[in-house]
């Protein structure tokens, strides 16, 4: 066999993963999906916020809070800072919330979550709900989420929109990166009973959770996915609740986007080697599909490389420059269309930025080589992605 044909093979067996969500997306994305019956209020929550030098947009997140449809003797609000160095504390508490210190050094956010849940324990908490400070919660989250909880959820994600949509090209893209992944993720899974992706914010984990894993026990950049295969590993699913919204305003400059992104596809890659192992010993639904989704950001870069290599030894006969240029067509076409419907649908024209749908070939096609520096590259330092709470902000 020629070495062309065995660097496509060996490419085409590293998308495996990919044929599998592929696989469940058309298994169950058009099911109908069944919704959250709704119940009175009863579940008890306790709203953490790690914040990190938040003191432009912490208020904005507490004001959304305190303006819940839910009763107020159910939840309370807490503001953890932390390694701040203006006056997030300050702000968070003159809109209402309550302030936990952290008692030691936080290196991540994870090291904020557990420090503040072991402070709330015992305080007779139902569910503990995650946000980040630069979010803004919609009226019926909490109300929503414990529709859920009350129908015997036990991880809760809700969810997440872009606040600032219309504000560049990037923050567009963010939106419909979202709309995208709900739809042939988050909405297959939620009808296959598989578990959703649990991202960094708006999410609520019940107590008993906690109690059965031993508390918040993240160590990596991607406490999220971390926590999410913590879960798989113990048969506890993540729960859809699309009723329960949170925005979040995204980055607005691509150079920052990708500094964001690429300490996300660090992260997984860090969960991935700590967590697979134990995953593969797992038995169940739940812990493969998490295997796959671990291995996937870690295979796909290796796959485009072993193409690559395929290519280049076929030699000029492989591939022209005509056939490039086509297919580099069709992908920015495709994507575009995808991107358009989306915008489309389900979406206020207000919501609508049609440059964003445009430059969303580039946007998805730039997680590869983020996703082969993440291989090599470790990032071990959390930088803060500024935050100023300004314009172009559509909550419709």
């Amino acid at each position: 066999m020629e070495l062309s044909m065995v660097f496509a093979a060996l490419s085409l067996l590293f998308k495996a993963t990919t044929v599998y969500f592929a696989a469940v997306a058309l298994r169950w994305m058009f099911a109908k999906r069944k919704r959250w019956p709704q119940a009175a209020p009863r579940t008890r929550f306790a709203v953490v916020i790690a914040a990190r030098n938040e003191e432009a947009v912490i208020g904005r997140l507490v004001k959304s809070l305190m303006e819940q449809d839910y009763p107020r003797e159910l939840f309370d609000v807490y503001v953890a800072p932390n390694n701040c160095t203006d006056d997030t504390a300050g702000a968070a508490f003159q809109a209402g919330a309550q302030i936990l210190f952290c008692d030691y050094p936080v290196r991540q956010k994870g090291d904020a979550l557990r420090q503040a849940f072991c402070q709330l324990d015992g305080r007779g908490y139902d569910a503990f709900v995650v946000f980040d400070a630069d979010n803004v919660v919609d009226a019926q989250y909490l109300r929503r989420s414990n529709d859920a909880f009350c129908a015997g959820a036990q991880v809760v994600k809700g969810r997440q929109m872009a606040m600032n949509p219309k504000a560049s090209w990037v923050a567009g893209c963010y939106d419909i990166y979202f709309s995208a992944f709900d739809l042939f993720f988050n909405r297959p899974r939620a009808n296959g009973g598989l578990s959703s992706k649990l991202v960094g914010t708006g999410f609520a984990v019940h107590r008993t959770v906690l109690e059965q894993l031993g508390g918040w026990n993240t160590q990596t950049m991607a406490e999220d996915a971390e926590f999410s295969a913590q879960c798989a590993r113990a048969g506890i699913r993540i729960c859809w609740q699309p009723e329960a919204i949170t925005y979040d305003e995204e980055p607005v400059e691509f150079a920052v986007s990708l500094r964001q992104r690429k300490r996300w596809c660090s992260g997984v890659v860090q969960v991935g080697r700590r967590m697979l192992p134990e995953l593969s010993r797992s038995s169940g639904r739940l812990a493969w599909d998490m295997l796959c989704f671990l291995l996937t950001p870690q295979l796909a870069p290796v796959s485009a490389l072993l193409m690559a290599f395929s290519q280049l030894c076929a030699g000029n006969a492989a591939v022209s420059p005509a056939a490039l240029a086509v297919s580099a067509a069709g992908y920015w076409i495709g994507c575009t269309g995808l991107a358009a419907c989306l915008l489309l649908t389900g979406r206020p024209a207000g919501r609508r930025n049609w440059r964003a749908a445009a430059m969303f070939p580039l946007f998805m096609a730039s997680w590869l080589p983020l996703q082969l520096l993440a291989l090599f590259h470790r990032t071990t330092v959390w930088r803060e992605i500024p935050h100023t709470g300004g314009k172009n902000q559509d909550f419709a």
